[in-house]
Parts: structure tokens; C-alpha cells; sequence
């Protein structure tokens, strides 16, 4: 395989990283309201997720496109995993690697019932040290849809079995063993590795996960489409992939109150700015995520660094020491280690979600 060619780099670590379209093929349709989100008219489709300053490949079935997943810098001809790479101190300072991985996700039908790997799991049954814990932000939603969060109580692995096995003529065996509550815009669910969950119809989501694309989803159908063996059980095989999902921890009423999660408050950045921490990496190990409801003509300064920034409402400006740029709902950009002072000014109601990497581990200060 013959390697890449390397282009110009010098500079491009001391300011915001913006980059290419990035939308990925996946088993289900949607995307209506992610080309909406900027203003586009775009039919529901196979690409209906957006991977944001990726470093992650799409484990897809039989795919063609060897990178498909990872992010493309705009302008440089370079894709960010490279950048990474050739410029590791001064684009994460000092990590192994991000951490991290961020996607808009729409969905204009139910996603099948499904479960990620939690790290210990991960570990032992496909050799990588990250899980996929996500947190889902509810971005807008279309009328009645929903999300299914954790199995209700008594649901056993029998029980469970037979659903799979109903699966096959009966395309709500499965959905029915979840807790099914209203998708409200404004919302942010955890969604621990072995919960099993489903992203219901009419879903636009912020996901901020782990940095992989292990999922495990048992269900015989996705719309009209029969999944592969490969799409239900990720190359395990059946019955050591349902070992799986929790049947035990996070179930019933505690799933959703514990899932959902009550962000805290943040002193007012500036006049105008309301922020709240998320998820605070203090206390949770995976990521972090803060957001920021900007005033008409109210400033934000950017210190979190390295950081993904995602625009999920309004309008506003991105001024850093060598230029600017407008942004809008749906833009985005990765803010490296090494970068300078950053900051934005609102036009409009303006809101901001920065996307943190974990924080390095204490025994060697990296990640």
C-alpha cells in the first residue's frame, strides 16, 4: 500500500480546524433534518450521520471506502487522523490520541434496539480499550418521536432471546422489552455501554461517544432491509454478543432517571452568556461536554483546548489572532492544543456545545 503524500502542515495547529463534509453510510435512512439544519432540502437517505473532526473508520459491512469516517480537513487535502499524527503535541497536547468522537445523528425511522460495549467488554471481545459509552443531545425532533432507554423490569435473557427469534415477523418484539419516552429538543441522555437503547423516527441528535463504532444490534429488520449476521452480532456470534447487554443494572424507572442527565450551571462567561456543564470530566472518564446560550451581541472566549465546538442553534462570529468566520447551526470546528486565544460574538440567540476529550489519566498525564 503505497503511503499517503504528506502536504504543507506548518500552521495549521495554531488556530480552529475546519473541515470537509463528512456524512457516513450507515444501515438505516434519515438526513432531512441535518441538510434542513443548514438551510439545505435534502431527501431521507443511506448517509444519514455527520462524523465531526473524526479520527474514527465506520466499521461498515462490505465497505468500499477505506476511509469512510474519518474527517478531511478543509483545504489542506490532509485528514485530520494524519494531522493527529505529524502534529500530535501541538494539536492534543501531549494525549496518545483524542478520545472522542462526535456525530450528528438523524434518524427518519426507528434505529433497531441495540447495545455498545462498555470498556471492560470491549476489551475482552474486540481487543480495544475504548467501549462506546454516548451522551445524546436532543437537537429537534419531529412530531411523536421518541427514544427507548434501558429494558423495563423483569426482562430476562430468555425473554430476550424470543424477542430476536420474534423479530423476524413482528418488528416491535424487541422495541416493546425498552422504556419508551418523548424525544424533547434541549434534552441530554447518558447512555452507558450495555444499556441497551434505540434512537426512535424524526430524531436530530449531538452524539458525543467513545472513539469507536462497535455496535451490536439483534433485531432481524431496519425498515425494509434484513441485517447481515455481521450488522446483528459485530463478527461475535450470537450468544457471546447478548452477553452484552444489561439485564440487571439500569432497567425500569431507574434507566430514564438515572440516564437523563441534569446539567449544573456555570458562572456567566460574560454578560449575555449563560453556560452549564454536562457531563464534568472530573467526575465522569470518558468526555466532557459544556454548553452556551449566547445573547444578541454577548462574547464567549474559548479556553477549553484541544476541544470540538459544534453551532447547534442561531448565529454568530469566530474571531481568532489570524482571522474570522461566520457561523451557523451546523457548523463546527476543532480548537487544537496549540492554538491561540479564540472567541465568539453572537448576532443572533447563539448556542455552542463544546465536545471534550477525557482528561489524560493520572499514572502518565496522557491518553
Amino acid at each position: 500500500m503505497r503511503a499517503r503524500p504528506v502536504p504543507d502542515v506548518d500552521g495549521l495547529a495554531r488556530g480552529p480546524i475546519f473541515f470537509e463534509p463528512n456524512r457516513v453510510s450507515r444501515t438505516y435512512t434519515g438526513g432531512k433534518l441535518l441538510a434542513s439544519m443548514r438551510g439545505l432540502i435534502e431527501d431521507d437517505g443511506h448517509r444519514p450521520e455527520e462524523w465531526i473532526a473524526s479520527t474514527v473508520r465506520a466499521r461498515n459491512a462490505g465497505a468500499t471506502e477505506a476511509a469512510e469516517g474519518l474527517s478531511m480537513i478543509e483545504g489542506a487535502g490532509i485528514l485530520f487522523e494524519d494531522l493527529v499524527r505529524l502534529r500530535r503535541d501541538e494539536i492534543l497536547g501531549g494525549r496518545n490520541d483524542l478520545g472522542v468522537l462526535v456525530k450528528f445523528i438523524d434518524s427518519s425511522i426507528r434505529l433497531p434496539v441495540q447495545v455498545h460495549p462498555d470498556k471492560a467488554f470491549a476489551r475482552e471481545r474486540f481487543g480495544s480499550p475504548n467501549g462506546k459509552t454516548e451522551m445524546w443531545i436532543v437537537l429537534s425532533a419531529r412530531p411523536a418521536a421518541t427514544l427507548l432507554v434501558g429494558f423495563k423490569e423483569g426482562v430476562t435473557r430468555a425473554r430476550l432471546s424470543e424477542a430476536i427469534d420474534a423479530s423476524e415477523t413482528d418488528r416491535d418484539a424487541l422495541a416493546v422489552l425498552l422504556n419508551e419516552i418523548p424525544a424533547r429538543a434541549g434534552d441530554a441522555w447518558l447512555i452507558p455501554g450495555r444499556l441497551a437503547h434505540a434512537i426512535g423516527a424524526g430524531c436530530l441528535i449531538l452524539e458525543i461517544q467513545e472513539p469507536t463504532d462497535f455496535t451490536i444490534r439483534p433485531e432481524a429488520w431496519i425498515g425494509d432491509r434484513r441485517l447481515s449476521d455481521f450488522e446483528n452480532y459485530a463478527g461475535l456470534g450470537r450468544e457471546a454478543a447478548l452477553d452484552c447487554f444489561d439485564l440487571e443494572g439500569l432497567v425500569g424507572t431507574r434507566a430514564i432517571e438515572e440516564c437523563l442527565i441534569k446539567p449544573i450551571p456555570l458562572d456567566a462567561a460574560s454578560e449575555g452568556c449563560r453556560g452549564e456543564r454536562i457531563l464534568d470530566r472530573a467526575s465522569f472518564p470518558d468526555f466532557g461536554a459544556n454548553r452556551y446560550e449566547l445573547g444578541p451581541g454577548s462574547r464567549l472566549e474559548l479556553d477549553e483546548k484541544p476541544s470540538i465546538v459544534v453551532a447547534t442553534r442561531g448565529s454568530g462570529t469566530l474571531t481568532w489572532d489570524a482571522g474570522s468566520r461566520d457561523l451557523a447551526m451546523g457548523d463546527y470546528f476543532f480548537l487544537p492544543r496549540a492554538a491561540g486565544r479564540a472567541a465568539v460574538n453572537a448576532r443572533s440567540g447563539f448556542e455552542l456545545v463544546e465536545c471534550l476529550p477525557p482528561l489524560p489519566t493520572a499514572e502518565t498525564g496522557r491518553r
